[in-house]
Parts: C-alpha cells; structure tokens; sequence
C-alpha cells in the first residue's frame, strides 16, 4: 500500500491535470510515479524536464535504460527497477543485457564502461578516486561523457529515492530485486 496516494487528474489543478494528460498521450498510459510525482508540481516538471533534456544527450536510449537499471538495482527500487525493464525491452535490450546491466555489466565495453562508472558514483557518492576517474578517462569517457552518466544517476536517484519513500504501487509487470544476477 502506498504511503503517498497517486494524485487522481480530477483532484489535480489544472496546469499539473494537463502535464499528466501530456505523459498519458506520449506514453499511452500514466504510471503511478507521474501521479505520485504531482503531488508536488515542481518535482514532476523538474523531472519532466530533466528527463527530456538528458533524452537529447549523447547516451543512446539504451544506454539511460542500462544506466537506469543498474541504478535501481543498487538502490533497491524495485518500482523503478520493474519499470526501466519495461522501458528497456522497447529500447531493445534482451532480457541478458537487462540482467547483465543489473548486476553492471554489458556485452560492448563502451556500455560496460558506462555502467561501471555509473555504478562507482552511486557507491561512492560522487567521491570517485583519482585513479578510478582516470581508468574511467582511459577507458573511453571523456569529460562530457562523465557529466551526462552523472546527471542520468542523479535522475534515476531522484525517482529511485520517491518510489521508495512514497512505496509506489508497481504499474508494470514486476521485476523483483531478489532476481538479480
């Protein structure tokens, strides 16, 4: 049972009521963490936003979602970790490359180098070591590159961290934490 109730639209103002009807026509349905979320109409559209505006980065969608599903996983969101499965099924991941990015890895060693570096800033919380930012450098990711992992951590930390404290009701077929490679 949820401790913070989704939102219903008619409960919803009017801008936030129409920011939920915009997810609902992009994505064809409105997950629970959009009507959690509105409870606070600067956090959907912060997280709107933010989402859209890493979407144009250099990290392929595939990329986000193993990114996304490492995180979860390390986070022990099981909301976010159910629903990044859904959502990397559709960027192409097979259900391997799902559990391999679970447990941080990857078959291509850019995407295994992405994943790694995600993974050492959560662990760490950002306090990464010289030597492992520069085997990060050697290995391929170049300052920007740093940056925009950074930020898709910080986003998936951000709705990892609501779904836990809230305990959204999972709208999607459910990936247990327990299964993880």
């Amino acid at each position: 049972m949820p401790r913070i109730k989704p939102l219903a639209l008619e409960q919803a103002d009017a801008k936030t009521a129409a920011t939920l009807k915009a997810v609902k026509s992009k994505l064809g349905i409105l997950p629970n963490l959009f009507t959690t979320f509105a409870h606070a109409s600067a956090g959907l559209n912060g997280y709107l936003q933010f989402s859209q505006a890493l979407s144009a980065g250099r990290l392929n969608a595939r990329q986000r979602e193993m990114i996304a599903l490492a995180v979860a996983q390390e986070n022990a969101c099981e909301y976010c970790l159910s629903a990044h499965a859904a959502m990397a099924k559709a960027a192409g991941l097979s259900d391997m490359d799902i559990t391999q990015a679970r447990g941080g890895k990857a078959t291509q060693v850019i995407d295994a180098v992405i994943i790694a570096f995600a993974l050492k800033v959560v662990r760490s919380r950002g306090s990464i070591s010289d030597s492992e930012f520069e085997a990060a450098r050697e290995a391929g990711l170049d300052d920007g590159l740093m940056i925009e992992i950074i930020a898709n951590v910080a986003l998936n930390t951000l709705t990892n961290y609501v779904n836990r404290v809230a305990a959204t009701d999972i709208d999607f077929p459910v990936l247990p934490l327990s299964s993880a490679a």
